[in-house]
């Protein structure tokens, strides 16, 4: 006998069980059994209708099904200078994050942006995201004719005319400002295009502020708008339809009209889409507001996500792990029973004061940025699994190249990081090449982290143009920027170039970063230091005056050496003159550079005859010779495959001689090195036995190519390249 109540228990729980039937029957369409994802958005209060029967907000939609997983997704950025260029690689970073499909990036820029973006998208060798540039100069008379107040220029005005500007088969693009952070799948965006009607041909998400409502302060007259406009920081174009739809001459109209009342543009681009739009109401598919929201002072963007509690990045997520940072939780919505977005999918940082915008909520949004800004870009390599696109330039050859090496191989570090192709960011900041001059002297050199502090006495000693390559991390580059703009020096400095390579490998590729700074040197003559050496603070002239002398100009092949000297204290004064040097030399203050352990290495320069020379005198090149010297730009390259400590500076001297350049001391040049602790490298070289067994295999290898180009006039480096061991 069941005891009472028992039934009635078990009627409930067959009843709880068919209404939980009857939810997934109706629900099941919403289910990604990926992840979440976001359901539109509640719409503004108050917001007016953009059609009869909508709003500028997106009302709580279901979306429709992602893009095949490998479908080419199309995106365009306008990017100008060097800080958009820095912009750029944090967002391109965001979207590869979480990214699924190919990516074709379609890049309008100037010549600026697109030296450094070209430079950094081949050497990151991403797989399948192909760049297409365009000349924004190009563009630049289809705009220039419109007056615009906001900071962006003229390049804020481009995104109209990429209808035109873009291929004429291109049918569809996401545009995107560059200052904008994506925390979802770019895909999801793309997915949108399924929702426009026949007749949409641009979605946006409404402005988030009242900027367009005419009422922030006395006299306030912004262009006309849908209600509270739209923002054009992420944008959806049907390019096809706008083509056909007569777009050029629609907006070019539009514009002119308007600034018949209006004396300019105030926010670029953005004042005449809304303005048509307003006449037009029926091309713009509102977006849920979520892929746009916008953190400006003023900015609603709030009643696009929870409360603050809940905007927390997902500790299981984002490049540290899982899928990714998850913002929010479900908002209100005003049209039960459909879904509101869990979290925010794009983050707009469209204040001129970016980072530092005033808003309750930034901390949680700058944290998800700074994760992006400073992750390791090197870990966006991977492929993706099923989807076959053709790899990026260089990388089969370099794959083949990998695979032949022998992970058994003693020498297998050493081979290994010889082959590593790393991420370079030229003119990391910006920078103003200098007037051509028939002598100028542009000093290169290579650092890393540990050297930053040189830097400042460098600029002291040195007020000509410096092309340096730095050797860091993502999270470096970021400290790096930070010192650079809080030090009075170096921020007043614009001729000064630096070029981020970015660290990869265990060993230091001091040649691959010579190389690089070697390649961005602009003037005719560049001085090949080292950034842990201090030149005398005449040198700069004086080089250009003894080019100048010694007429480089008219195609003699010549290396001018620049005796070097050391100093064991880290404290001294800096000789003003070549007197004020030979006292602290006498007095044992100084020393020749390396006297102590590698005096080969400089010994050919001939001190005792350089502390009596009133004139360049001839030097002959001698086994181990490694001095700092002033060559034309031209000059050739360093060899790639001296890595870490070791013989790094003697090939490329080798080379030089090889090519019968001949080496001249200058009476009245000098540079000082200060101390510092050893690196790395330089401490496996004198504790490992392989490390120097390695280092001589490389020599060796470097003399058969020796041979291979010169023939028998490369005999003479054999017994250099036979020593046990070699200098830096």
């Amino acid at each position: 006998m069941l005891p009472r109540g028992r039934p009635r228990a078990l009627g409930a729980a067959a009843l709880l069980l068919l209404l939980l039937l009857i939810g997934f029957l109706l629900f099941r369409g919403d289910l990604d059994y990926e992840r979440p994802r976001p359901r539109g958005t509640a719409a503004f209060d108050g917001d007016p209708p953009a059609d009869p029967g909508g709003r500028n907000g997106s009302d709580c939609t279901p979306p429709r099904p992602r893009p095949p997983k490998c479908e080419l997704l199309q995106v365009a950025i306008v990017c100008a200078g060097h800080n958009s260029s820095r912009d750029v690689i944090t967002l391109v970073k965001s979207m590869l994050f979480y990214r699924k499909n190919p990516l074709h990036l379609h890049l309008v820029t100037d010549a600026v942006a697109r030296n450094i973006l070209e430079t950094l998208f081949h050497t990151w060798m991403v797989p399948a995201v192909r760049i297409s540039f365009y000349n924004a100069d190009e563009l630049k008379p289809q705009v220039s004719w419109i007056p615009n107040k906001h900071y962006s220029g003229l390049y804020g005005l481009m995104k109209l005319v990429l209808p035109s500007a873009l291929p004429p088969d291109l049918a569809r693009v996401i545009v995107l400002d560059t200052d904008v952070t994506f925390a979802s799948n770019i895909a999801e965006l793309w997915a949108l295009f399924a929702h426009f009607s026949d007749k949409q041909v641009i979605g946006l998400v409404e402005n988030q502020s009242d900027w367009y409502l005419g009422n922030l302060w006395r006299n306030h007259r912004p262009w006309p708008a849908l209600g509270r406009g739209f923002n054009t920081g992420v944008i959806l174009l049907r390019l096809d339809r706008l083509r056909r739809a007569g777009w050029e001459q629609m907006w070019k109209l539009t514009a002119t009209r308007e600034l018949l009342t209006l004396p300019a543009t105030s926010l670029a681009d953005q004042d005449i889409f809304n303005a048509i739009i307003k006449e037009h109401p029926w091309l713009v598919r509102p977006l849920p507001c979520v892929w746009n929201v916008q953190l400006s002072d003023h900015t609603l963007a709030e009643r696009c996500y929870s409360e603050a509690s809940d905007l927390k990045v997902n500790g299981a997520g984002g490049p540290s792990g899982g899928d990714g940072p998850r913002m929010g939780t479900p908002a209100p919505c005003s049209h039960p029973p459909r879904r509101c977005p869990p979290w925010s999918q794009v983050i707009h940082w469209n204040s001129p004061k970016k980072l530092r915008v005033k808003n309750k909520h930034v901390e949680s949004f700058r944290n998800l940025y700074l994760t992006f800004l400073e992750y390791d870009g090197n870990l966006l390599r991977r492929e993706l699994f099923g989807c076959p696109r053709p790899p990026p330039p260089g990388a089969e050859q370099l794959q083949r190249a990998l695979a032949q090496l022998d992970e058994e191989d003693a020498c297998f570090e050493f081979r290994r990081q010889q082959l590593t192709v790393h991420r370079v960011h030229i003119t990391f900041l910006p920078h103003k090449p200098p007037p051509p001059q028939p002598h100028d002297v542009t000093l290169v050199a290579q650092l890393s982290m540990d050297r930053l502090q040189m830097l400042e006495a460098l600029c002291r000693h040195w007020p000509g143009p410096m092309s340096l390559a730095l050797y860091l991390t993502d999270a470096e580059a970021q400290q790096f920027l930070r010192f650079v703009e809080t030090s009075v020096v170096l921020s007043a400095r614009q001729d000064v170039a630096y070029h981020v390579v970015y660290r990869e490998g265990p060993l230091y590729p001091i040649n691959q970063l010579r190389n690089v700074a070697l390649a961005q040197a602009l003037t005719p003559y560049v001085f090949l230091s080292d950034i842990d050496f201090l030149p005398a603070y005449s040198l700069y002239d004086y080089l250009r005056a003894s080019i100048k002398q010694l007429e480089l100009g008219s195609g003699r092949k010549a290396a001018l050496v620049v005796p070097a000297f050391e100093t064991l204290h880290y404290r001294f004064s800096f000789p003003s003159s070549k007197a004020e040097l030979l006292a602290l030399l006498d007095a044992g203050s100084l020393h020749t550079f390396r006297y102590h352990e590698w005096p080969r290495g400089h010994a050919p320069t001939d001190y005792a005859r350089w502390r009596e020379a009133q004139a360049p005198y001839h030097v002959q090149w001698a086994a181990d010779y490694e001095p700092y010297v002033v060559v034309p730009r031209d000059c050739p390259r360093y060899d790639p495959r001296f890595v870490g400590f070791g013989w790094n500076k003697v090939a490329h001297v080798v080379e030089l001689d090889a090519q019968e350049y001949e080496l001249l001391v200058l009476p009245e040049a000098f540079i000082i090195h200060l101390p510092h602790a050893p690196s790395l490298d330089i401490s496996r070289f004198r504790s490992s036995p392989t490390y120097r067994d390695c280092l001589q295999a490389l020599k060796d290898e470097f003399h058969q190519d020796l041979s291979r180009h010169y023939g028998a006039a490369a005999l003479k480096y054999l017994t250099a390249l036979q020593q046990p061991r070699g200098p830096t």
